[in-house]
């Protein structure tokens, strides 16, 4: 691993930019320029730390402390409306080996426990805001649940229906299938459709981790 925080900077044609960091899926946020962009993603390297930890990685990611951006890329209409990263970099088209992948899985599945504890502990009613149109903990949850086989698994083709992924047994299957079905694609040097594989995770990680993230900002036990 490089003593670097290498950063994926997905630029919008017109008012927003990604920063993501490459090697830590789940580390992604958004500004209105390179500057903002990169100076929030910073913001979030302590917060992200409890990740690296869960994940058995906390050296590491303290010792990735300089910024380093490895690439630009072209952002889309998406990325200006969403703030969030839609257009796969050509360093994240690469097949990792298997020990890279398995390095970012658990990175993955630490994202996984985060937003799991998080939600078993804030307040079911969060303070108003703008994120996530205001909903609740259980809006939030259910949401994060279910839009993973709707959005992201899919891409590798594991369809886990709704009702299943929103039990705790049916969620734990779904993602060892997940895990599983990401292993699969990446050995066989598959894309994801669109979405190259280490994309999928950097994806899947940050949707986690944002709404994770929004849910202890709102707690108003947390203040």
């Amino acid at each position: 691993m490089p003593d670097t925080l290498r950063v994926i900077l997905e630029i919008g044609k017109k008012r927003r930019v990604v920063a993501g960091a490459m090697d830590w899926p789940g580390l992604d946020r958004w500004g209105t320029s390179v500057e903002d962009a990169l100076g929030k993603l910073m913001s979030y390297v302590p917060r992200y730390a409890g990740v690296a930890e869960r994940a058995g990685k906390k050296s590491a990611f303290a010792r990735a402390g300089e910024v380093e951006v490895v690439e630009r890329v072209p952002g889309s209409s998406s990325t200006d409306f969403w703030g969030i990263a839609h257009v796969p970099s050509e360093i994240e088209r690469e097949v990792l080996s298997p020990t890279d992948l398995e390095r970012r899985l658990d990175l993955l599945q630490a994202c996984w426990a985060y937003f799991d504890d998080v939600a078993g502990r804030v307040a079911e009613e969060l303070r108003p805001g703008s994120r996530s149109a205001g909903r609740s903990r259980d809006q939030i949850i259910r949401h994060v649940y279910a839009n993973e086989p709707e959005q992201f698994s899919r891409k590798v083709e594991v369809r886990t229906p709704r009702e299943v992924v929103l039990t705790a047994a049916g969620l734990a299957t779904h993602r060892a299938q997940y895990l599983d079905a990401i292993r699969a694609y990446n050995a066989e040097g598959k894309a994801a459709r669109t979405w190259s594989i280490q994309f999928l995770v950097r994806r899947t990680a940050h949707h986690v981790m944002d709404h994770a993230w929004e849910m202890e900002d709102r707690d108003p036990t947390l203040s």
